[in-house]
C-alpha cells in the first residue's frame, strides 16, 4: 500500500516540439470567383507575422473553461474521516475536475474548481474524496508559455462506508504552481503542482498537513482578442539590418550598409587594410614575419638569419672541442672532457683521484661465507672506506659485479655472484649511498682472471670489481643564469 506525504515538486516544464525561429510564409495562392474574376485574397493571420514566442498570449477580460486530471497525494497524518473513527491512511488518488476562471487584467486572474477523487483507505476499503475550491491566479502573460502561481482556499470532504472513513469535510488552503502553453489563441494547455494544507491528526502541533496535487489541464480560451501587433519589418539575414536598409539582404552583415567585412586569410585584418589579403599575418600591415632558417626565430629577432640557431639569439651553440658539451656548461671549450666517470660533465679534461683509482677494478678484502652471499665481518673495513669515497665524490656511479670460479653448476654460481654483488649494494645503500648510484651483475665463471685448474687461480676468480659507470655527454644548452 502507497501513502505519501511530501509536497508537490515545483511546476514542470512544458516542451512543444515547435520551430526555433518563427517565419512568416504565407502560400500566395490565386483564386477565381464564379464570375471568372480574381478572388479577393484572404489576409493572413497577423499572429502569424509575430515571434512564435509572442503569437499567442494571455488577454485581458479572459474567461477560461475546461477540466484538468492528475495525482493527490494525500498526507500520512491528513485528518479526514470520522471523528469516532481512529486514525486512517489514504492510497494515492486519480484525481478529475472542472475549472472556470475569469482573468480582468493580463497577469491576474479569478478561478474556481470542482474535484473528485476516488480512492482507497488503508483496509483498501472504497472512499470518495472532492473537493471545491477557489483561488486567485498571478501569472506572467508576455508569452505563449506563461509562468504562474496560485493561491486559495475551499473544502476537501471524503464519503464512504461507515467502518472505512466515514464522512466528514474540513476547511484548507492551498498554494501552488505551473505553466501554461496557449497552442492558439482559444486553446490552453496547463501543468501544475500544489500544496494542499488542511488540519492534522490530533491538532497538535499547529502545523497543518501537507498533501500534494500534480495536475494538467486542458482549457478553451474566449473573450476580447485585443489589437493586433503589427508584424515587425523582416530582417532575412538576422544581422540587425531591416531589409529596406540591407544591402546585403541575405548575408549578415555589419555597419554600414550590412554587408559582411571580408578577411580572406582569416589572420584578423579586414582585406580593405591587409598588405597581403591571401597570407595570413601579423601587425602593422597583416603580412607575415618572416623566419628564413627555420628555427623559431624571426627574422627582425635573429643573429644569425641562415643558420638555425637556439637562445638566445638564434644562432647555433658551437661544441668546439667536440666533447658534446655545449658552452656555457663547457668549462673548457677548447679542451675536450675526460670521460671517465669522474666530473664528466665539466667539459675538462680529469684524472681519477687516487682514492677513487683504489677503488676501480677488482676490490681487495671482500669475503662471504663459503656458498652463501652473507658478508664476513672482516670485510666492514674495506666497505666502509668505499662508501667513504662515494660519498666524497657524490657524481660517481658504480657498477659492482660478482665472480665466482668454476667449480659447481654454472647457473648456481650466476645466482650466487649476483646475489653477493647485491649484498655489498644493500651495505653501501644502509651506510647512506644512494641506491640510483649502484648497479649489480652477477658474471659467475664467465670472467676468469685466474687459471681455475689452480687453488691461486681459483681464489683470483672468487671476487667482487667495482667499475665507474660512464656515459657520453650530451650535448644540451645551458642557459646562463641572469646577471
Amino acid at each position: 500500500m502507497l501513502h505519501r506525504s511530501l509536497p508537490p515538486l515545483a511546476a514542470l516544464a512544458l516542451a512543444a516540439a515547435l520551430p526555433a525561429k518563427a517565419t512568416a510564409a504565407p502560400v500566395e495562392l490565386v483564386e477565381l470567383g464564379e464570375d471568372g474574376e480574381v478572388a479577393e485574397e484572404e489576409a493572413p493571420d497577423p499572429a502569424l507575422q509575430r515571434p512564435w514566442i509572442r503569437r499567442y498570449t494571455p488577454r485581458r477580460g479572459m474567461w477560461e473553461t475546461g477540466f484538468f486530471g492528475g495525482v493527490w497525494l494525500p498526507s500520512d497524518v491528513i485528518e479526514l474521516h470520522d471523528r469516532n473513527l481512529p486514525p486512517i491512511r489514504y492510497d494515492l488518488g486519480a484525481e478529475l475536475g472542472l475549472r472556470l476562471g475569469y482573468y480582468p487584467l493580463r497577469h491576474l486572474g479569478l478561478e474556481g474548481e470542482l474535484a473528485m477523487i476516488p480512492t482507497r483507505v488503508e483496509t483498501e476499503q472504497r472512499a470518495f474524496v472532492s473537493t471545491a475550491r477557489a483561488g486567485a491566479v498571478v501569472q506572467l502573460g508576455l508569452f505563449r508559455l506563461v509562468p504562474f502561481a496560485v493561491i486559495g482556499g475551499g473544502v476537501i470532504a471524503v464519503r464512504s462506508e461507515p467502518d472505512a472513513a466515514g464522512r466528514n469535510g474540513d476547511e484548507m488552503l492551498y498554494v501552488g504552481g505551473g505553466l501554461k502553453y496557449f497552442v492558439n489563441q482559444h486553446i490552453v494547455l496547463r501543468l501544475e503542482g500544489r500544496d494542499m494544507m488542511s488540519p492534522k491528526e490530533g491538532r497538535t502541533p499547529a502545523a497543518p498537513a501537507h498533501s500534494g496535487e500534480v495536475l494538467l489541464g486542458f482549457s478553451l480560451a474566449f473573450g476580447p482578442r485585443g489589437a493586433d501587433e503589427p508584424p515587425p519589418p523582416p530582417d532575412s539575414d538576422g544581422d540587425g539590418f531591416l531589409d529596406p536598409d540591407d544591402a546585403c539582404v541575405d548575408e549578415a552583415g555589419i555597419a554600414p550598409d550590412g554587408c559582411p567585412a571580408r578577411d580572406a586569410d582569416g589572420d584578423g585584418f579586414l582585406d580593405a587594410e591587409d598588405a597581403c589579403a591571401d597570407e595570413a599575418g601579423t601587425a602593422p600591415d597583416g603580412c607575415p614575419v618572416p623566419d628564413s632558417d627555420g628555427d623559431g626565430f624571426l627574422d627582425p629577432d635573429d643573429a644569425c638569419i641562415d643558420e638555425a640557431g637556439e637562445e638566445p639569439d638564434g644562432c647555433p651553440i658551437r661544441d668546439e672541442d667536440g666533447d658534446g658539451l655545449l658552452a656555457p656548461q663547457d668549462q673548457c671549450p677548447q679542451e675536450p672532457e675526460t670521460v671517465n666517470g669522474f666530473d664528466d660533465d665539466d667539459g675538462c679534461p680529469d684524472e681519477l683521484p687516487e682514492e677513487v683509482k683504489k677503488y676501480t677494478g677488482v676490490i681487495e678484502g671482500i669475503f662471504f661465507d663459503t656458498g652463501r652471499s652473507s658478508i664476513r665481518d672482516e670485510s666492514f673495513p674495506t666497505l666502509d672506506a668505499a662508501v667513504k669515497v662515494l660519498a666524497d665524490y657524490p657524481s660517481l656511479r658504480v657498477e659492482i659485479s660478482g665472480h665466482t670460479d668454476d667449480r659447481g653448476k654454472r647457473d648456481k654460481n650466476l645466482g650466487l655472484s649476483q646475489d653477493r654483488a647485491d649484498a655489498v649494494k644493500q651495505y653501501m645503500v644502509d651506510k647512506g649511498i644512494d641506491a640510483g648510484r649502484i648497479t649489480t651483475r652477477g658474471a659467475g665463471p664467465d670472467e676468469p682472471i685466474g687459471d681455475n685448474k689452480t687453488k691461486a687461480g681459483r681464489q683470483q676468480n672468487r671476487r667482487i670489481e667495482f667499475k665507474l659507470i660512464t656515459e657520453p655527454a650530451k650535448a644540451t644548452f645551458v642557459a646562463p643564469e641572469p646577471s
